[in-house]
């Protein structure tokens, strides 16, 4: 399903009444401060090791049983509207006579500039990946159990990239 209103290309799917609000606040250039407002100014996660940090700080009070992460890191390849916001990735090697396995998260680095709630979303979302790896029901119930406000999340992240990419 497309998204009626060409400003805004991240909401096919969204209700019209919803995306009105939203097309009307980026035609006044008020959409990146209202969200500023909501969610505060960008986190201060700027480094690989300090996002690792920030990742394991989550998955250990939510996920303890999952696969332990090799790797987690801001990735400037990812492009929203080419890629993702965000990867998983398993990679297993036979070392001697064992299979080992790798899982690695990586962020779209315009997520260095975001409220910390936003980063949240898209960690807590990765995050899901390692037990469910489909986006269905079960995924999220726990992106939800991990981080209840995540649908708005979702939303509002949605928004702040429409913003961003209209800025002038």
């Amino acid at each position: 399903m497309d998204c009626p209103d060409p400003l805004l290309p991240y909401f096919a799917g969204y209700p019209p009444d919803l995306l009105a609000g939203a097309a009307s606040m980026l035609r006044q250039g008020t959409l990146l401060d209202t969200l500023s407002r909501r969610h505060g100014p960008p986190h201060d996660l700027r480094t690989d090791g300090a996002l690792y940090g920030y990742v394991i700080q989550i998955k250990s009070r939510y996920l303890r049983n999952a696969d332990p992460l090799s790797r987690v890191t801001y990735d400037n390849r990812l492009h929203a509207v080419r890629n993702a916001l965000g990867m998983h990735t398993a990679v297993s090697r036979v070392q001697g006579g064992r299979l080992k396995a790798k899982r690695e998260i990586r962020v779209a680095g315009l997520f260095r500039d975001v409220p910390e709630p936003l980063l949240r979303m898209i960690v807590v979302h990765e995050l899901a990946h390692l037990k469910e790896r489909s986006h269905d029901k079960a995924f999220y119930a726990l992106c939800r159990h991990m981080e209840p406000a995540y649908h708005q999340l979702e939303f509002d992240a949605r928004l702040w990239l429409t913003a961003i990419e209209h800025r002038p």
